[in-house]
């Protein structure tokens, strides 16, 4: 391996002076980041696979100030075209907010009530309205907000149980993305975890064996990114209610996905409901806010009176807390439920329902409307009937069928056009899978076709 010519990269001046035209402060930050990103390259991967030659050639120079100047000028939290087929993709924001709860935030953007009442006048509890609802809709004699659910989570171990022990089933003890690890966030509470049962197999004995006089709460744990199948046997939330009732010891479920109907989902009729669990008796129950209920990011928790009161009364639950924007969009989120259609206006429940015959005229008016342009591309394109996922720790390891608009080409680079794709604005998110560029119509929000299509356009 030869060594890399640092002494090639060009100075910043010079990169400045290739940019003309281009205000001066942009040219001197697209400049700069370029030299740190040469830097790095040539520390990590020389020889360059285009060879050395061109990777310091004068028409790839610019070519690369173009991109991080179109980089900088755009902001990074921007619109995507989701047609990845995981409907809630935690890289791009997870659940899509429905029009109602859009309109919502902005208009609590500007002065908005948040935590004083119109007919008193006086001070109120910021999350009253949202908390009603959710009373309403699930029958919790209590609801709650907080920024997260691993926020719920954690708050809700803290107030009940810190300095005591909390019986947990080794095939729960889940870690999702990010590193969230249910043994760290137990700690963190100040429990003290009690792992009982096997990976596969825990009964209701092994829980009523681990209670003691330390004993602080009972905690279930929805397994929200993979599932245990075969010899496999977990305990009913209403068995374990049942349980802790008979000793005097609250029970506690980090449920996670949110789902806000009861039945379950297309392909996955097990997929626990909020509904299911408040009805099981369970003291609190924690869900997120933007994964299956299709609302922003939030951390309820919807309970007993008295155990959702700990939790409020709290010092971190301050720290905790839902903005003024959150609770508007999920109060919006929460009304159609309430009072609406969920199924035709939250996205992410609109898009899990869709017939697969709704999808395939959708694929094939995409087919149609984008032929000429994919074919001036060198693309070869098809229907071809796929899976789709829920994602999120939604529903694992159970697909969806969904139908994709597939791409094909020898002659292009894939990569580079996901690359640019990615870049754009709107930021086209598609998948390559076995060669193809794979555009998934379940994901792909109703209404998009025109500006993906648009994106292609763009591609040289």
């Amino acid at each position: 391996m030869t060594e890399a010519p640092f002494r090639q990269i060009p100075s910043v001046d010079r990169l400045v002076r290739m940019q003309g035209g281009v205000p001066s402060l942009l040219a001197s930050t697209a400049a700069r980041s370029l030299v740190a990103a040469m830097r790095s390259e040539l520390r990590d991967s020389w020889p360059p696979l285009e060879g050395e030659k061109d990777y310091f050639s004068e028409q790839r120079l610019c070519e690369r100030l173009a991109r991080l100047r179109q980089a900088l000028s755009l902001p990074y939290h921007r619109r995507v075209l989701n047609a990845t087929g995981i409907l809630l993709h935690t890289g791009l924001g997870r659940a899509p907010l429905a029009e109602a709860a859009q309109a919502a935030l902005l208009a609590a953007s500007g002065a908005a009530l948040t935590e004083v009442s119109p007919s008193t006048g006086k001070r109120s509890k910021r999350e009253e309205a949202v908390a009603a609802l959710l009373c309403d809709l699930t029958g919790a004699e209590a609801g709650l907000v907080l920024n997260n659910n691993a926020a719920a989570t954690m708050l809700a171990l803290d107030a009940t149980a810190r300095g005591r022990e909390v019986p947990i089933s080794r095939g729960e003890l889940v870690e999702i993305g990010g590193g969230y690890r249910m043994p760290d966030v137990m700690e963190c509470a100040g429990c003290l975890m009690v792992e009982i049962g096997t990976t596969n197999r825990t009964r209701l004995r092994d829980y009523a064996g681990a209670i003691g006089e330390n004993t602080g709460a009972l905690l279930k744990v929805h397994p929200s990114n993979y599932r245990i199948e075969g010899f496999s046997e977990s305990v009913e939330l209403a068995d374990l209610v049942a349980l802790g009732r008979e000793h005097g010891i609250p029970v506690i479920e980090d449920l996670g996905s949110g789902l806000m109907l009861s039945g379950g989902l297309p392909g996955d009729p097990r997929e626990p409901s909020t509904l299911d669990s408040v009805q099981a008796g369970a003291d609190l129950v924690c869900v997120s806010g933007d994964k299956l209920l299709g609302g922003p990011q939030a951390g309820i928790i919807v309970g007993r009176a008295e155990a959702v009161a700990r939790v409020r009364a709290h010092p971190l639950y301050r720290a905790m807390r839902c903005s003024k924007l959150a609770l508007s969009a999920l109060e919006a989120t929460l009304r159609i439920y309430r009072y609406g259609d969920p199924k035709r206006e939250i996205p992410v429940q609109f898009a899990l329902w869709r017939e697969p015959a709704e999808l395939r005229v959708r694929a094939e008016e995409l087919l149609a409307a984008g032929k000429s342009c994919w074919t001036k591309l060198g693309y070869a394109a098809e229907i071809q009937d796929t899976d789709a996922f829920v994602g999120s720790g939604a529903s694992p390891a159970r697909p969806v069928a969904s139908l994709c608009v597939v791409l094909r080409s020898e002659s292009r680079k894939l990569e580079e056009d996901l690359r640019v794709l990615r870049e754009g604005d709107p930021s086209v998110w598609a998948r390559l899978e076995d060669g193809a560029i794979y555009l998934d119509m379940r994901s792909l929000a109703e209404g998009a076709e025109e500006d993906l299509l648009a994106s292609f356009a763009r591609l040289d």
